[in-house]
């Protein structure tokens, strides 16, 4: 009993040492993972998961993704460097691709600054700014570290919140396992379902703000998710909905951010980029 009381104690303690803030939203998260740990094993399972799909050949679609992508890394770098907070973006390498999948109307990030598309979502996005919109949003999950977060609350509840190093050594499987959930690569784990409409919720927040920054209009967000909503009424959901808040109101909370991304975009205008 007395040791499950202190098992308990380092947990809550560990809890309250390792936390880190979200940039720009200021929301205090967990955060016990190094980033280069993470980075490692996300590149890892990034290049695993390309090999096992077939990538776009279409020429076009393929440098539309790519472009967009690099337009938004490069203002939030500029950004976090006017803001000095260079330092957030250590070792980020970022990296877009296109999965020649129609079936597929969804897109995904992981920590480091590595994305994919699903050729399947290009019809809803129609045009360069609606993709900026998903873009956006996926690069927010990344510079946010949602996936380093839900990581650590996943090592916390289920290793007693034992190091990655530590927990990759002596329980591999288990660990792995914790990753591909934490990422939305596999079943999910109990805990990181309370969390992941929050974290959603600020992906779309941090990503209006990052596609303003960029130079998109963040204005066509909401005629995007207007599109996504016609899609969620038929039987089956895109697996960009399943976790995601309902779309009338997320679409109610873009309205509310409009007026703080459109200062971006007005500025990104004025500087004449």
């Amino acid at each position: 009993m007395r040791k499950t009381k202190y098992t308990f104690l380092l947990v809550v303690l560990t809890i309250f040492a390792d936390c880190s803030r979200v940039p720009i939203t200021g929301r205090r998260q967990l955060d016990l993972v190094p980033d280069q740990q993470i980075h490692n094993m996300a590149q890892e399972q990034y290049n695993q998961m390309l090999d096992q799909e077939r990538l776009s050949d279409d020429p076009e679609q393929v440098e539309m993704v790519q472009r967009v992508g690099h337009d938004i890394a490069a203002a939030i770098e500029q950004y976090f460097r006017d803001n000095n907070m260079e330092d957030e973006l250590e070792d980020y390498d970022w990296e877009f691709n296109l999965i020649d999948d129609d079936e597929q109307v969804n897109a995904w990030a992981m920590p480091g600054g590595k994305v994919a598309f699903y050729t399947g979502i290009l019809p809803v996005t129609q045009d360069e700014t609606g993709l900026a919109v998903v873009m956006g949003h996926e690069i927010a999950h990344v510079v946010a570290k949602h996936g380093n977060e839900r990581m650590s609350q996943a090592l916390t509840a289920e290793l007693g919140g034992v190091a990655l190093a530590v927990a990759m050594r002596e329980r591999p499987q288990q660990t792995q396992q914790l990753f591909m959930a934490a990422y939305g690569l596999g079943a999910q784990v109990g805990i990181m379902l309370p969390f992941s409409r929050r974290q959603e919720s600020e992906a779309d927040h941090l990503g209006l703000l990052f596609m303003a920054m960029a130079g998109y209009d963040p204005r066509e967000a909401v005629s995007f998710w207007e599109r996504m909503a016609e899609i969620n009424r038929g039987p089956e959901p895109p697996e960009l909905l399943a976790t995601h808040p309902p779309t009338e109101q997320r679409i109610e909370d873009m309205q509310e951010s409009l007026p703080e991304a459109l200062e971006y975009y007005e500025q990104h205008a004025a500087a004449g980029n």
